[in-house]
């Protein structure tokens, strides 16, 4: 068996063992939704931070932000502000969110916003988006996996390669079937630890390579190979507004996604949640290594493919490190995948069969019934990742993936706003998501799909995240029309979060012994 090939079996195989592991339940018993999608709430702060670091920052954030440094320069560094300005914000808003959720028995978003706004409509429009803006993430895993494989020649042409790619994600598929979400915050243990040694150990051996950090920042090397688009170093000033939209726009959006929101509702207490937000940055620290590899491989004179600087990094490895430890890192960066995609399946899992099959298809479905179903959808989205992956150009799946992100924080408005506000109307609110979602894909389609749109400011023209202009329009018609609604008389709704002393407006339980509402 080839070297490489073994480091990285082995790696995977750990994963896998653990993986199944999670099923401490028998094979033919099926838990509740809260315990198969949430782990009964009741992982602690290092748990919670493992996951959802394992969660957010993916195998293809750790390729892909290096790729970008790698082909474009400093431009590719936005990711590191976007996931420290999203703390502050997640530290405000996620123990926020755990506490009226855990009160209320909601386990999905679209639950929170249904209870919090009195709005099936609204509520549905949440939980489609949050679908349409994860599968194409799935996919993006894939993708992840796929490269990495490529890269170190285990990936044959053909059917071939296509069945290794499919064996490694069904292992990951029967696992979080029997588990649900105790399945990948097993493997964040093994992915933590993978990829912060990975950081550090291929960090060492590139500063040998190159001489230290002068031979990492030397321009004249910087410059050399050729890449598709225009390299630098420092950020030019007209991509100023573009860069902080970016970073704010994403992070913004990152705290919206059903799979982030998963992660955070499986934690113990909003006092653990908390405790974990506080450590995260640790997270952006090693994502700044990964960066900062990407000027390293430029340095070393790697020639990535035209157009897929992702490769930059794998390519790095495989020529920096002997074929063992490549194979190693390799595997772990396939690992880095499976845990967003084991919770992104779960999250989809639990958002269809929560608000939709049982709103609007099997409004009398019992818990097992939801479980059972939250269990096949995840399935069938890891299938249909696969399908499209192999069915379909990578670029589509970034195209999508891209569009995903803009719809998802047209969503943040009925999440965070609920949170702190109750002057808009609920129909406001829905018809700024629907205006947003218009908005936002015409921007993105019209312009290519590129991730920023030209925009004029008097005689000035600036780029800016076509997400956050959508965000702008999604707000300013939620606020135009909430007088107009309420000069109508349309209704409000019920707040179903307020509380009156210790006792809660309405209460979903998705417990054993039945769900009411």
């Amino acid at each position: 068996m080839d070297v490489t090939l073994l480091g990285f079996v082995a790696v995977l195989g750990s994963a896998s063992l653990l993986a199944f592991a999670a099923g401490r339940l028998r094979s033919d018993e099926v838990p509740t939704l809260g315990a198969w999608a949430l782990a009964d709430r009741r992982y602690g702060a290092v748990a919670v931070w493992l996951l959802l670091g394992g969660t957010i920052y993916t195998a293809y954030t750790f390729a892909a932000v290096p790729g970008l440094v790698y082909g474009a320069g400093a431009i590719g560094f936005f990711a590191l502000p976007y996931t420290i300005v999203v703390y502050p914000l997640a530290f405000w808003m996620l123990p926020k969110l755990w506490s009226v959720s855990a009160e209320h028995g909601f386990i999905t978003v679209a639950d929170y916003v249904r209870g919090r706004w009195g709005s099936h409509q609204l509520a549905l429009a949440i939980a489609l988006t949050g679908l349409l803006a994860t599968m194409p993430y799935v996919a993006l895993q894939l993708l992840g996996i796929r490269a990495v494989l490529e890269v170190g020649g285990i990936y044959p042409a053909g059917a071939g390669g296509d069945a290794i790619l499919a064996l490694v994600f069904g292992v990951l598929a029967v696992a979080t079937f029997r588990s649900g979400l105790r399945a990948p915050a097993l493997i964040a243990v093994v992915k933590g630890a993978l990829v912060i040694s990975v950081a550090v150990g291929v960090s060492v051996a590139a500063l040998h390579r190159l001489g230290g950090p002068g031979g990492v920042f030397d321009l004249g090397r910087l410059d050399a190979p050729a890449t598709p688009v225009a390299f630098a170093a420092s950020l030019d000033p007209s991509l100023h507004a573009a860069y902080a939209t970016l970073a704010l726009g994403s992070a913004m959006a990152l705290l919206v996604y059903p799979h982030v929101l998963t992660a955070a509702f499986s934690a113990s207490s909003a006092r653990a949640l908390r405790r974990c937000v506080i450590a995260m940055p640790l997270w952006t620290a090693v994502l700044a290594v990964f960066g900062l590899l990407g000027l390293a491989a430029r340095s070393a004179g790697i020639e990535a493919p035209l157009g897929n600087g992702e490769a930059a990094l794998p390519m790095f490895v495989a020529d920096l490190l002997p074929a063992l430890l490549t194979g190693l890192v390799f595997g772990a960066l396939a690992v880095g995948a499976l845990v967003p995609a084991a919770v992104m399946s779960v999250a989809a899992g639990t958002l269809f069969a929560r608000n939709i099959y049982s709103e609007y298809l099997h409004p009398e479905a019992t818990p097992r019934t939801q479980t059972r179903v939250a269990r096949v959808t995840s399935l069938v989205v890891k299938v249909g990742a696969l399908v499209f992956v192999f069915g379909l150009r990578g670029q589509d799946a970034i195209n999508l993936q891209l569009l995903g992100g803009v719809w998802i924080l047209q969503t943040f408005p009925a999440v965070a706003l609920g949170l702190c506000t109750r002057r808009l109307h609920r129909g406001g609110v829905l018809a700024g998501w629907a205006t947003g979602m218009i908005v936002g894909t015409y921007l993105v389609a019209e312009g290519g799909f590129s991730a920023v749109v030209d925009v004029s400011v008097g005689a000035a023209e600036t780029q800016v995240y076509a997400a956050v202009i959508a965000l702008i329009a999604n707000l300013a018609v939620a606020v135009a029309l909430t007088p107009v609604l309420d000069r109508l008389g349309v209704s409000r709704g019920v707040d179903a979060t307020a509380s009156n002393g210790s006792r809660t407006t309405t209460r979903f339980d998705l417990g054993p012994q039945g769900r009411t509402a």
